[in-house]
């Protein structure tokens, strides 16, 4: 998977929109971090130049198992190691898993929202 095929990817769920919020801090390298958003919250991030990781929501808990399972994935890199994760591109997390945990992101965050917010964004 490329950035290209991520970025598609990321969008083509209801109601995403994509920013990238970290253009004036000093670290290049969060400089070039996109962030993915269903309504006003994020579910991914990914850096489009270095694209190495990307970072998701995850329930509570699956962080250690899928920690256990892969060693392409780790704790979310800035966020809270219990609710996120990174994952690695091109390490021993195949592309389909990515595109589930992706997936799965998307849809612990648009639960948070309100009924309004989720109707709003259709099916």
């Amino acid at each position: 998977m490329n950035i290209e095929e991520f970025r598609a990817y990321c969008l083509s769920f209801e109601g995403v929109t994509e920013r990238m919020p970290f253009s004036n801090v000093r670290d290049v390298y969060s400089q070039n971090v996109l962030c993915f958003y269903v309504a006003d919250k994020w579910f991914c991030f990914v850096n489009v130049d270095v694209f190495d990781f990307c970072c998701l929501r995850c329930l509570t808990g699956d962080s250690e198992n899928l920690q256990s399972i892969y060693s392409g994935i780790k704790p979310g890199w800035h966020m809270n190691k219990n609710n996120w994760i990174s994952v690695y591109f091109n390490q021993d997390v195949a592309d389909s898993k990515i595109r589930d945990l992706v997936s799965h992101s998307y849809q612990i965050i648009r639960a948070t929202l309100s009924k309004k917010v989720r109707d709003s964004l259709g099916e």
